[in-house]
């Protein structure tokens, strides 16, 4: 394994149980970005087309509610993962995603990873305890935020 990838990938949480060969094939597919204090990663609604890989800043998630204007719902930061509505049809954002403070992710194209994840089952199986890690979280902070609307 390359020095570069190791760096950009291996200390990142969410990758922690991939092994070198599933590393070396997501490292192909990266794409390093930044974002500024109140850019959008993504608007609920907008097609999926990436998946984010945060490395540092922090990103709102949140909806809009025609009582309470824009809720957020949590907070992501360094080491988690953003997005899980690329791999879930119809491919739409479920939430807003919006930068908090300067954010540096990494971006994989939402089509290329899902061949990625057809083509090799196991790649597919690991990203995908993952993300029902993450979807799990997101559950749990939508349903604080609910009971705090109907206090």
């Amino acid at each position: 394994m390359t020095a570069a990838v190791i760096g950009a990938f291996a200390d990142h949480a969410f990758l922690k149980d991939l092994g070198d060969r599933h590393l070396m094939l997501l490292a192909t597919g990266a794409k390093p970005m930044t974002f500024a204090a109140g850019d959008y990663l993504a608007k609920e609604g907008d097609a999926a087309k990436a998946f984010f890989l945060i490395k540092s800043g922090h990103v709102a998630l949140g909806t809009h509610s025609a009582e309470r204007g824009n809720v957020d719902v949590q907070t992501v930061g360094p080491g988690d993962a953003l997005g899980w509505s690329w791999l879930v049809a119809p491919h739409r954002w479920r939430f807003d995603c919006r930068a908090l403070d300067k954010v540096q992710a990494i971006s994989f194209n939402a089509e290329w990873l899902r061949e990625q994840c057809e083509q090799d089952h196991e790649l597919g199986y690991q990203l995908l305890k993952h993300l029902i890690g993450a979807i799990a979280g997101r559950l749990a902070a939508t349903r604080l935020q609910l009971l705090d609307v109907h206090k």
